[in-house]
């Protein structure tokens, strides 16, 4: 007989299966998670419905992090989970006995209530002003413009960025507004200009790098000026109801001021040397942005039409706040946009960028508001309160800051952690004999901004810059951290002594 041999499997098969397992294991990892807190006995004081409500939202954000399927899959499924099981994770017994209660209605008006956030909708508005940017090739004249002047140096391009937000940030109340109906619609035609694509290995040419400069300049600014974050404004009137402080304008910037001054001026070459483009120099680029610029002609009426757009946003963004949402101001323009051609319905339905970004936010939003409606967050503050007591001022400050910084993790936006926390962190403060109160007040509310960073959700603009395709999950989260640790460390070693040495 003739000895029969068995082919080898070829390494190719190998990989896949390889990369199929490991694939398996990570959309398992966030059910074990959720699992496995779901079987810790509850801690004392917290209603059983409540800490199974937050196993299932850390299971939820393990997905985020590890993205076995796109993100907003993973918050759809979060969901879906905890508004079918709502009887069980999501109501309290009195609100399921009281008279009226329909469970069915009241679980599907959770579940989508993120839609109607104007946050996500202010996100969605921003994708629709940088289609109008980019099929008007308006953005690539301005980006062409700035490659002329700034480009020779990629460094240079993201000082450029900053400075541009810094200018926008006193005046414009919604760092979502600032990033995503101004900043973005024009850098995201920088990196083509360089032959960097998004969802490719050439992001990192110098798309990645100009998208995290521009990410981390809003959270800075947001924390520079008491008017560049909605959230900014409300905290001024928690802080006054609870503790009876005012915060002015002029002392917010001068409380912060050391510290923004450095991280302007730093963050760009900390990203630089972090987070390095593989295009550093480029004596030709700049050249050829010149050629390009004339061969663009004139501005179009398309193009001017867009700027007017956008100036009228600009103004109703920075003046009319009081009588027209942001959001709704922002959905008034992409209505505009439709009726005057600047962009068609195919362009709005075809833009699955920002359909994909506005499903994953507001499933965010709706899961990070359950951990207030369930009662989780009061629960964690009492606890806090009696962790606090008969320790010294400062360790108490430092403590309670670090608490109030790490736990952004658990909010997807700044409005609802300066909601659900700010109160209970204020009220523990003043319970700790010898408490400067002005110091940790102003430490408080200046962290707003710059806390922001740390996940791809923390703050309005971090979908819109984690959505453009040129910051892998993988990056993001570690990039996060990073600078994430090096804000948190200015605030503690910088913004705390100054501060003290001012109030």
């Amino acid at each position: 007989m003739k000895e029969q041999t068995l082919p080898l499997p070829r390494a190719g098969a190998a990989s896949a299966k390889a990369g199929k397992n490991r694939r398996l294991l990570m959309m398992a990892l966030p059910v074990i998670v959720a699992l496995l807190l779901l079987l810790v006995p509850v801690p004392d004081g917290l209603p059983p419905y409540a800490w199974h409500y937050f196993a299932l939202f850390v299971g939820v954000i393990v997905g985020l992090i590890f993205e076995p399927l796109p993100g907003a899959v993973i918050g759809m499924t979060g969901v879906v989970a905890i508004a079918l099981g709502s009887q069980w994770l999501l109501f309290s017994p009195e609100q399921l006995a009281a008279p009226g209660f329909k469970l069915a209605s009241q679980s599907f008006k959770w579940a989508v209530s993120g839609f109607s956030n104007s946050t996500v909708w202010l996100i969605f508005g921003a994708f629709m002003f940088a289609a109008g940017y980019d099929k008007t090739q308006f953005g690539r004249r301005l980006a062409l413009i700035l490659v002329k002047y700034l480009g020779r140096r990629s460094l240079t391009l993201g000082y450029a960025i900053t400075f541009a937000d810094l200018l926008l940030a006193p005046f414009t109340p919604s760092n979502t507004a600032r990033s995503g109906g101004t900043i973005y619609p024009i850098i995201a035609n920088l990196p083509p200009l360089y032959g960097s694509k998004p969802n490719d290995p050439s992001s990192r040419r110098i798309g990645s790098y100009l998208m995290w400069v521009a990410i981390t300049a809003a959270c800075i600014t947001s924390s520079m000026f008491l008017s560049a974050l909605a959230p900014n404004l409300l905290a001024l009137a928690l802080v006054k109801s609870t503790v009876g402080l005012n915060i002015t304008w002029g002392g917010w910037f001068l409380a912060f001021l050391p510290v923004g001054v450095l991280l302007i001026l730093t963050m760009p070459l900390l990203a630089y040397w972090l987070y390095p483009p593989e295009v550093k120099i480029n004596d030709e680029v700049p050249l050829w942005a010149s050629r390009e610029l004339e061969k663009l002609g004139k501005l179009s009426r398309h193009e001017m039409l867009l700027l007017g757009f956008v100036c009228c946003a600009l103004i109703m963004w920075i003046f009319a706040a009081q009588w027209i949402e942001p959001a709704m101001a922002a959905l008034l323009i992409v209505v505009l946009m439709l009726w005057t051609g600047v962009l068609s319905w195919g362009d709005i339905t075809g833009n699955k960028a920002a359909w994909n970004t506005f499903v994953w936010f507001a499933t965010l939003v709706a899961l990070a508001d359950g951990l207030s409606t369930t009662g989780f967050i009061a629960w964690l503050g009492k606890e806090g309160g009696t962790l606090m007591s008969g320790i010294s001022p400062g360790v108490a400050t430092v403590s309670l800051l670090l608490a109030f910084y790490l736990l952004h993790y658990l909010f997807a936006s700044a409005t609802a952690h300066t909601t659900a926390l700010l109160p209970a962190m204020l009220t523990i403060a003043s319970t700790i004999p010898g408490m400067n109160m002005e110091v940790f007040v102003m430490l408080m509310v200046t962290s707003l901004g710059v806390m922001g960073i740390i996940t791809p959700y923390g703050t309005g603009p971090s979908p819109i810059y984690y959505g453009s395709g040129y910051l892998p999950t993988k990056d993001y989260w570690r990039l996060g951290t990073i600078f994430g640790a090096i804000f948190l460390a200015a605030l503690l070693l910088i913004a705390y002594p100054w501060m003290t040495m001012m109030f």
